[in-house]
């Protein structure tokens, strides 16, 4: 039960800020927010008015909604042309941030935490040591006897030595010698050194390399405290663009096998699957469970700016379509389409969300 009330905290959080974005920039640019709700409809009560905007308290609680006034076509709506306020009124660049204003805040908002967490830890900085940070179980690197955190040091294979500064360098090494035995040289955190014979695979299992290690070259580094947070938003603007990548990757994914006929690919996650690794790292600790909140407001910025009816990206297509053609369209008909686009998104939502359960029945 803790689990699910954290789960929906953390999911309501990320719309709220999304939502907020829409809101402040709408401020700005001096659109009128009918209502802020928090949670979604029905409504339980009313909060509060505020600047002609009314804050409301919603049934459901799960992130949450802004309603800006002029957004929605309805029959008669020519006849508020002019009124000050109106979202449908305003030059196409300005809806245009509005619009994008949500994704920005979830962007930033993972950068932010990706910063917090390593400003705490430390800054990654890619060094010339190479540590082993995983050992594969029933891996030749297992039963050799390797260890977590040993670093390699150099490779011996008959008469050659080379010492090693790179986890490239290595992995070419011992790929090269599969199927004889090679000497590592390992050095373990007291500094003691030890060599080390292995015999790496000739074709190991998918994902797990000749010997059946993780490596790094990468340690984290303390700089003085007042250099610690621009470094971490350096690093965190950096993590959250590859997270936007390998989420903007796999949701292409996803398209391609639906238009295709292949299905969801396997590994997509819905709602039940993201709720299960909550799960796993909250057990972590708090650092692992802000880590996993950046990137879940990465997911959904990047989410967002997809070109998909009823999303903010599918929003700007209309924007796009209004400026080519010269003349602002009915609303009337991108009402359809995000209906129809939010039908779909629900659609397979609900397939990714059945298959999820059925992983957890038949385990």
């Amino acid at each position: 039960m803790v689990q699910l009330v954290i789960f929906l905290a953390i999911l309501s959080v990320l719309v709220l800020v999304h939502e907020w974005g829409h809101y402040i920039f709408a401020k700005i640019f001096g659109v009128k927010v009918d209502e802020f709700g928090f949670g979604l409809p029905p409504r339980a009560r009313t909060l509060f008015t505020r600047k002609g905007t009314l804050f409301s308290l919603n049934w459901l609680p799960i992130g949450g909604f802004v309603k800006l006034y002029g957004e929605e076509y309805s029959k008669g709506d020519e006849l508020l042309a002019g009124e000050n306020g109106r979202f449908y009124d305003q030059p196409a660049r300005a809806r245009a941030v509005i619009l994008t204003a949500g994704v920005m805040m979830n962007f930033l908002l993972g950068i932010g935490l990706f910063a917090a967490v390593y400003s705490f830890v430390g800054i990654p900085v890619k060094t010339e040591r190479v540590r082993i940070v995983e050992v594969v179980v029933d891996s030749p690197a297992a039963a050799a006897g390797l260890a977590i955190d040993e670093r390699v040091v150099e490779f011996r294979f008959g008469e050659k030595t080379e010492r090693i500064t790179g986890t490239t360098q290595l992995v070419k090494l011992v790929t090269e010698r599969a199927g004889n035995e090679v000497g590592l040289l390992v050095v373990d955190r007291a500094g003691n050194e030890r060599l080390v014979k292995v015999t790496p695979r000739k074709d190991p299992p998918e994902g797990q390399g000749a010997l059946g290690v993780v490596l790094s070259n990468v340690e984290l580094t303390k700089y003085p405290w007042w250099q610690m947070p621009f470094r971490g938003a350096v690093v965190g603007l950096s993590e959250a663009i590859a997270w936007g990548r390998d989420i903007a990757g796999g949701l292409g994914k996803m398209v391609y096998g639906l238009v295709t006929g292949k299905g969801v690919p396997k590994d997509l996650a819905g709602p039940v699957g993201i709720y299960q690794v909550s799960g796993q790292v909250i057990k972590q600790g708090v650092l692992a469970t802000i880590q996993f909140i950046g990137i879940l407001s990465v997911n959904l910025a990047v989410l967002n700016i997809l070109p998909f009816p009823a999303l903010d990206g599918g929003r700007l297509i209309f924007l796009g379509v209004e400026k080519l053609i010269g003349k602002k369209r009915k609303n009337l008909v991108e009402g359809y389409v995000n209906t129809a686009g939010m039908v779909f998104l629900l659609s397979v939502m609900a397939l990714i969300t059945v298959r999820d359960i059925w992983r957890l029945i038949v385990k």
